[in-house]
């Protein structure tokens, strides 16, 4: 059975980063260790997983990705807090004066 995950990383300088991976122990690995020079999180080590969840559709998995990575960083809080009945509330958006 095939498995894909969404995550979010609390980086060294207090900035999220939203992924997704199929081996989420690798993914892990790579950004802990900087695999990757030029990727955001190289320089924002070390990384801490705030936040993960399994998918067994891939399409799913990068539908919910875009859609984490378009939000702001108290909605994002929201979801790694699990605190569900947030999501609605900071959906909307707020009006302009």
């Amino acid at each position: 059975m095939n498995q894909y995950f969404v995550y979010i990383l609390l980086c060294s300088d207090n900035s999220y980063y939203t992924g997704i991976t199929n081996d989420l122990e690798r993914r892990l690995y790579e950004h802990d260790n900087g695999i990757s020079p030029s990727s955001y999180t190289s320089k924002r080590r070390p990384v801490k997983l705030v936040f993960h969840e399994r998918f067994p559709d891939p399409a799913q998995a990068i539908a919910f990705e875009k859609q984490i990575k378009g939000w702001n960083r108290t909605k994002k809080e929201a979801l790694i807090n699990r605190d569900w009945h947030l999501l609605p509330e900071l959906s909307v958006r707020k009006k302009q004066t």
